[in-house]
């Protein structure tokens, strides 16, 4: 539906999280009758988390926990682990840093060039373990290390980036070809952010396996304050999943994942994410609360050390429990952040529903309300 902003232009109206909720149907389960596995490619997952490749979030081995505790870590191999040998003394000087030094500071410590033989190095520590490898690179440093990536033995291939497009037009350089690239790739490669059903649908004719949903929404993220760009999440997954169906009638069969990616504070987001379409949801700021978390209560992601336009902050986050108690409880506290993933079977089983495939087709309603 769309509204009038002025004689000149009209705009659609779109919902976040905050503006939705599900609703209970006729039916109720005992929640250890829920299933929330997934299956993307050949990878089975007990939950549908990823944890996503920032450092704060993710190091190898915090990615070898959620393996083994039956989610997905993806390392960013553009992070301090490729760039230096030991970064913990970079984490601790990072999470010590006075806001108004951070970015500056952080723009310096990620100055460090990436060193491929320490992306083999990391990713073999990873596979050691016996969990799936999953490796994150942006757009623009995809050509220059996917090999070195494939070669180490990564079993899912994350392209990810503020925004990643099927067409990516250049006059300076030659911009990688993504769906040549995919065809040409021995493993299933999972891109974006996309945010619309237009480029979501043309992200999955290149033969993603998965598509990342999401804009600039992220509690450390500053894009709709440096470049006005917004996507609010709920409208953004249901319009991928949109793409998601009519691609699926369109290749004859072909399915491909809708990953939220942004957005996700709560169990409550968590939530809604499935219920508007995500398959699985791609978890920083949540994840980054856990006690073991590489960043110690505190969060950032690549936006917040770009050496041109900084587009984030490292912010303040906390530590509320390990992460097995983040993602299984028992949690300490009420407020959504421990626990995700029982919330997310109590939900279901509240609303009736065994499974994530029948969770997506749940009632949602908008809601009026001004905080969660």
């Amino acid at each position: 539906m769309e509204r009038e902003i002025g004689r000149s232009k009209r705009g659609r109206r779109v919902y976040a999280f905050d503006d939705i909720a599900v609703v209970p149907s006729r039916r109720t389960r005992d929640p250890q009758d829920v299933s929330i596995s997934w299956s993307i490619d050949a990878y089975h997952f007990d939950i549908p988390v990823m944890a996503a490749p920032m450092d704060s979030v993710v190091s190898p081995l915090t990615a070898i926990a959620m393996g083994k505790l039956g989610g997905l870590g993806v390392l960013d191999l553009e992070g301090l682990w490729t760039r230096y040998e030991n970064p913990e003394l970079l984490l601790e000087e990072i999470r010590s840093l006075d806001a108004a030094d951070a970015t500056v500071r952080m723009q310096q410590i990620y100055a460090e060039p990436i060193k491929p033989e320490l992306v083999t190095e990391r990713l073999a520590e990873i596979r050691a373990s016996g969990v799936t490898v999953a490796g994150a690179l942006s757009p623009q440093r995809t050509q220059e290390l996917y090999e070195t990536v494939v070669a180490a033995g990564v079993d899912l291939f994350f392209i990810r980036g503020t925004t990643v497009s099927a067409e990516h037009v250049s006059k300076t350089v030659q911009p990688l070809n993504l769906k040549k690239f995919i065809y040409e790739l021995d493993v299933p490669v999972i891109v974006g952010g996309a945010a619309t059903y237009t480029a979501a649908l043309h992200l999955m004719r290149t033969g993603a396996a998965g598509v990342l949903v999401g804009f600039g929404g992220g509690a450390a993220s500053t894009t709709r304050a440096t470049l006005g760009i917004h996507a609010p999440m709920a409208t953004a997954v249901a319009d991928v999943a949109g793409a998601r169906r009519d691609y699926l009638d369109e290749s004859g069969g072909r399915y491909v994942h809708v990953i939220a990616d942004g957005g996700l504070g709560t169990s409550g987001d968590i939530v809604k994410a499935i219920s508007v379409g995500a398959d699985a949801v791609m978890l920083g700021s949540a994840l980054a609360r856990a006690t073991d978390a590489p960043g110690g209560g505190y969060h950032w992601g690549p936006e917040a050390h770009h050496a041109q336009l900084p587009r984030g902050n490292r912010v303040h986050v906390g530590s509320v429990a390990p992460l097995d108690q983040i993602l299984f409880g028992p949690s300490p506290v009420a407020d959504g952040t421990a626990n995700l993933m029982g919330a997310l079977k109590r939900s279901m089983a509240t609303t009736g529903y065994s499974d994530l495939k029948e969770f997506q087709r749940i009632e949602v309603v908008v809601s009026p309300y001004s905080s969660r």
